[in-house]
């Protein structure tokens, strides 16, 4: 079966479907590369109250953006706005983005990304980035999305060391050719 998905900005109502998301696509992504006990203490209730104050409060410099399914649910999000951490040249950053294990590879990565991208640059924006673990297979998305290697960190968090490298995209006009075309 066919399902249709709709790229739009969160509301506060999608806070649990955005959580519940979150959890899976951590669990099954972060296996292995973060603590277990981050993974078992992870809940979607306590999720969902932290996403429904983050929607509540976002202005427009920063967009959380569902994949939301045609007959209903969320089965993806993205978060996205002005860095948090300066990496010169960038002026927007794509801070989260997941996808649902069983919706990945059917374009919702894209179409969240492309929506990310579109946004920052409706807001300003010339540049963008995204920090991804270097052990996340995902990864390689970004490099097809033509994202280049634009930096690497180590950071601690949790009591382990995380090695990320960051993907850049140093033009938004126009957007990548893989978002061409693509709107929300």
């Amino acid at each position: 079966m066919i399902h249709a998905v709709r790229i739009r900005r969160a509301r506060p109502e999608d806070a649990r479907g955005i959580a519940a998301v979150h959890v899976e696509s951590w669990r099954s992504a972060y296996a292995g590369i973060l603590p277990d006990r981050i993974m078992v203490q992870m809940s979607v209730d306590q999720k969902a109250t932290s996403w429904r104050r983050q929607i509540e409060t976002t202005g427009n410099s920063q967009g959380l953006l569902v994949a939301e399914l045609s007959e209903g649910g969320i089965a993806g999000f993205a978060s996205c706005g002005r860095p948090t951490s300066a990496l010169s040249g960038f002026d927007g950053e794509i801070f989260m983005l997941y996808v649902m294990p069983d919706w990945q590879e059917q374009g919702l990565g894209r179409g969240l990304l492309c929506g990310c991208l579109q946004q920052m640059a409706k807001n300003g924006c010339s540049a963008a980035l995204v920090w991804v673990l270097a052990d996340n297979p995902a990864r390689f998305f970004y490099e097809a999305m033509e994202g280049k290697r634009v930096g690497e960190k180590d950071e601690a968090l949790w009591g382990v060391t995380l090695h990320q490298i960051a993907y850049g995209w140093r033009s938004l006009s126009p957007l990548p050719a893989r978002c061409r075309g693509n709107r929300r």
